[in-house]
């Protein structure tokens, strides 16, 4: 997703996080779709750092580290495909902030070891926003990758709305990643509000 709406949400994100005085709870991650040029990524993780920056808010980018680079973010997130967890960070140096998606003990532990500083895990729910994902992991499932690394905080991933968000921090998450529950809602900023006033 790239224009003038994802700006506006996190736009809306940001204001929610600052009115509860929560932006230390709050990250943004720039994700673009494969087919979006890296002129256009870079012009939007740009405006999204913009935003971000002022508030204290982290900001990561998906896959696309030179774009992290090159528009300061505190760091990026890389999957299966991506680049390595090690090769990420000599790209991203290290003070920066490196994550990793896994979906199992093995994996956590593996990528932990090579440098990881947080891990996505999921689908923790049926998701639609992105296509050939395997079945979700469900909140146990999810909370025993987090046991696998109790010092490396676990963002659950996939599916999460507020009725559910409460579940996975319950399980052992370190707290949720959304889309979805935002970026179709029809105002953000109060979806914003009330994932974070859900979460325990």
């Amino acid at each position: 997703m790239t224009g003038a709406r994802p700006v506006a949400v996190v736009t809306a994100a940001i204001a929610a996080a600052v009115r509860l005085d929560a932006t230390d709870r709050l990250a943004v991650q720039v994700r673009v779709e494969d087919d979006v040029t890296d002129r256009a990524a870079y012009e939007l993780a740009l405006a999204v750092v913009d935003l971000c920056r002022p508030a204290g808010v982290m900001c990561l980018v998906n896959d696309r580290l030179h774009i992290a680079l090159a528009v300061g973010a505190d760091g990026g997130h890389v999957g299966a495909d991506d680049l390595s967890v090690p090769a990420a960070r000599k790209v991203l140096g290290p003070a920066a902030v490196v994550g990793a998606t896994c979906r199992d003990g093995d994996d956590a532990r593996a990528a932990v070891a090579a440098g990881a500083t947080y891990l996505g895990v999921g689908p923790a729910f049926l998701t639609v926003t992105k296509s050939g994902l395997p079945a979700p992991l469900g909140p146990d499932q999810v909370g025993a990758v987090a046991r696998a690394v109790p010092q490396t905080p676990v963002v659950g991933i996939g599916g999460i709305t507020v009725a559910n968000a409460a579940e996975l921090v319950r399980a052992g998450t370190h707290g949720i990643a959304v889309v979805g529950a935002v970026a179709h809602a029809p105002d953000p900023g109060e979806a914003v509000e009330q994932l974070l006033k859900a979460l325990p």
